[in-house]
């Protein structure tokens, strides 16, 4: 199993260096070539998302993204350090517009990738949060002597 790590302070324009690594691990991985377009613009999404909710929160750790070759699939893991409240904690903390915008563009967010990519787990909590997007990869060609 390898495991690329990438940490990045979290403005936006570090989203896309961290699409293009993305993109290119997974072709190295062995992911379908078809499919390299999903991996760039979820895996967008998913540091777009990170990077604006340590924004909000005025975090300054840095936005993780593993990238993981196992064997017939890879994953990316994109993770924030933002404590992500439960919906009737958001409604509970008094900023109630401000919440339910963020809530409103984190859920919209989470529905891109759901669409871009069929095997997605979100986990949520006061220290984090973690998107984890797999994808399966084709064998190694065998070469023909």
């Amino acid at each position: 199993m390898a495991t690329v790590e990438l940490r990045f302070s979290a403005l936006p324009e570090h989203v896309r260096t961290a699409r293009l690594v993305a993109a290119a691990v997974a072709r190295r991985a062995g992911v379908d070539e078809a499919v390299l377009d999903e991996v760039r613009l979820a895996v967008g999404e998913a540091c777009s998302r990170a990077v604006g909710l340590h924004q909000i929160n005025d975090i300054t750790a840095p936005v993780k993204v593993a990238l993981i070759e196992e064997e017939k699939q890879f994953s990316i893991e994109v993770g924030d350090e933002a404590p992500h409240a439960a919906p009737a904690e958001r409604v509970a903390g008094g900023a109630a517009a401000d919440a339910d915008v963020e809530a409103e563009e984190d859920e919209m967010g989470l529905a891109v990738i759901s669409g871009l990519v069929d095997d997605v787990e979100v986990t949520t909590g006061e220290s984090g949060g973690l998107i984890r997007m797999t994808w399966p990869t084709a064998p190694p060609a065998t070469a023909l002597v």
